[in-house]
């Protein structure tokens, strides 16, 4: 038994856990702006105030107005009135959740499998086919850290080489490990912008791991 100073691998990355999820707010096509689009036209504000916070309603409810105001004077109007609200409306958005704001995305970007995924289970009510998709991702990446940590560290000798060999394949296994853990037991934020880089980088550990 010895222990293993926490290493800086910056290069070690969990993958498959960095979400574009910032994307799939500022989209055309998403949740934001479908929900913006149908509050303005009915008219009612209130379905757009739930994607911002409280203390933001104010600006909301002002923008909304003058868009329903300017947009009824010309269809070019309406729409330039329109991209205006979309804007101040995902900019906010991104400025409740500590993220910054880069501009509407276009609609049809590929956010992967995830968020799709994600959307249909809302729908159908239906969460297996999420499981299985995290299952299908996490279950590799384990299976081969594991074998590669058990297989170097059963091979360590007093030969330094070896020894580090063994012990990148250890820290590789665990850091994936507890970046997967806190990956999912976070997941009640919704990471964007620096969030999401953060969940792509190894997770840091105050202690120090035992070999």
């Amino acid at each position: 038994m010895f222990r293993i100073p926490r290493p800086l691998l910056s290069g070690v990355l969990v993958a498959g856990l960095a979400l574009p999820l910032g994307a799939h707010c500022d989209a055309l096509d998403g949740p934001v702006i479908v929900v913006a689009r149908q509050a303005l036209a009915k008219g009612d504000v209130n379905p757009v105030l739930a994607w911002v916070r409280a203390e933001d309603e104010a600006q909301i409810r002002a923008a909304f107005a003058r868009t329903l105001k300017v947009g009824a004077l010309s269809p070019e109007a309406k729409e330039l009135a329109e991209s205006y609200f979309f804007e101040t409306l995902v900019r906010i958005h991104r400025a409740g959740e500590g993220a910054p704001y880069t501009g509407l995305k276009p609609a049809g970007m590929d956010f992967g499998p995830a968020i799709p995924a994600a959307d249909k289970a809302l729908a159908s009510g239906d969460m297996k086919p999420v499981f299985d998709l995290m299952h299908g991702v996490l279950k590799p990446g384990l299976e081969a850290r594991f074998k590669e940590a058990r297989a170097t560290r059963s091979q360590a000798s007093p030969d330094p080489a070896a020894g580090r060999k063994a012990v990148a394949a250890y820290v590789d296994f665990i850091h994936y490990v507890d970046g997967a853990y806190r990956a999912a037991a976070g997941g009640a934020a919704h990471a964007e912008g620096a969030e999401a880089e953060a969940h792509a980088a190894p997770a840091k550990t105050e202690s120090h791991h035992q070999h």
